[in-house]
C-alpha cells in the first residue's frame, strides 16, 4: 500500500478527536522511516503499527516480534494475523532475557531487562539488516506516567520512539483508534507476558512459564477471555473479571476449572476475590517500599 492510498483509507475511517492524534503521530514520524515497530499484537502495538503505516506507507515500516519463552504462542499466532491486516511483514528476533541473571531474579525492574534485550537485539540484528531510520514502541499516555513501567527506562537508553505517548494518546484513546480502523485486536484484553504471573524475587524459570502458559490456554478454551495465573509454586491463583466470578465458582464451570489448572502442574487452584489486577505484583512492592520509607522518615521527593 502506498502512503498516499494508506492515508486516504485511514482518513475515510477516523474523525474529529481520533484524526487529530493520528495526525500527531503522522508528524512525530516524520524522517523516520523505514521505521520498525517492536509489535507483540497487543492494541497499543497494533495502534502505532498502523498508524506508522499511515503515515508512512506499508512498504517503510516493519513489525519486530521479540520471541522466548515468555511469549504465550496464541499471542505469537494472534501478532502474526494483525499484522497481516495492517498489510506489514513480520521480523521474529529472538531474545534471550531468560540467561540474565538480573531478569531471573524478578526484581520490580525485571521488564528493564527484557526490554534491554529486546531493544539490544533490535539494534544488533535488524536495523542494520533492513536499513532501519528509527524503533518505535507502543507506549502510551497512561503508560508513561505510571511508576510501575521500568521497560521504558530501557526505551530511553536505545532511542527508541513512543509515538503515542508523545502525541497524549491514552488507553481510551488508543482503543477508539483501533476500533476506527477495524483492527482485529481492538477490543482483546491486555496480555502482559507469562513472566508477570510470577511474585518478585521468585525466581523466572522456563518450566514455570510453561506452567502459565498452559493453564491460561486451557482456560481461554473453557470460554475464558480475560484472565491471570498467578504462580504461587503449587497454587495457582486465578484472576478473573468480577463479573465472571459467579459462575466459577458452581458446577460445571467450577471443575472444569479446577481441572485445567492442575493439568498444568499446579496442586490447588485458588480464586482472586479482588479480580483482575494489572501490575499486581510490582504496585504491591512499590506500595510497601512508600509505606516503609514514609514510616522511617524518609520524605525526600525522587526516592
Amino acid at each position: 500500500m502506498t502512503t498516499e492510498a494508506a492515508n486516504a483509507e485511514a482518513a475515510s475511517a477516523l474523525a474529529g478527536a481520533e484524526l487529530e492524534a493520528a495526525d500527531r503521530v503522522a508528524d512525530l514520524l516524520t524522517g523516520a522511516a523505514p521505521l520498525g515497530v517492536a509489535f507483540s499484537g497487543g492494541v497499543d502495538s497494533s495502534t502505532l503499527l498502523a498508524l506508522a503505516v499511515r503515515a508512512l506507507g506499508a512498504d517503510r515500516v516493519l513489525a519486530i516480534l521479540g520471541v522466548s519463552p515468555s511469549l504465550a504462542a496464541d499471542e505469537r499466532a494472534s501478532a502474526h494475523q494483525v499484522a497481516a491486516f495492517v498489510g506489514v511483514p513480520v521480523v521474529e528476533v529472538q531474545t534471550f532475557e531468560g540467561e540474565r541473571p538480573e531478569y531471573r531474579r524478578n526484581a520490580p525492574d525485571r521488564c528493564f531487562h527484557c526490554k534491554d534485550e529486546l531493544f539490544g537485539r533490535i539494534s544488533d540484528e535488524v536495523v542494520g539488516r533492513h536499513r532501519l531510520a528509527a524503533i518505535a514502541y507502543g507506549e502510551n499516555a497512561d503508560d508513561a506516567r505510571r511508576v510501575d513501567r521500568p521497560g521504558a527506562r530501557a526505551a530511553v537508553a536505545h532511542r527508541v520512539l513512543r509515538p503515542l505517548a508523545d502525541a497524549g494518546i491514552d488507553k481510551a484513546s488508543v482503543r477508539r483508534i483501533a476500533r476506527a480502523l477495524g483492527l482485529p485486536c481492538a477490543e482483546k484484553p491486555a496480555a502482559p507476558c507469562l513472566a508477570s504471573r510470577i511474585p518478585h524475587f521468585h525466581e523466572v524459570l522456563p518450566e514455570k512459564l510453561a506452567q502459565v502458559e498452559a493453564a491460561e490456554a486451557a482456560l481461554h478454551a473453557l470460554g475464558l477471555a480475560e484472565l491471570r495465573v498467578r504462580h504461587h509454586g503449587e497454587v495457582a491463583r486465578l484472576e478473573l473479571p468480577a463479573s465472571e466470578l459467579p459462575r466459577v465458582v458452581y458446577d460445571p464451570l467450577r471443575g472444569q476449572v479446577e481441572r485445567a489448572v492442575r493439568s498444568a502442574g499446579f496442586r490447588f487452584v485458588a480464586l482472586d476475590l479482588a479480580g483482575i489486577q494489572s501490575g499486581a505484583f510490582t504496585l504491591a512492592h512499590l506500595n510497601d517500599k512508600e509505606h516503609h520509607d514514609r514510616s522511617r522518615g524518609d520524605t525526600h521527593p525522587g526516592r
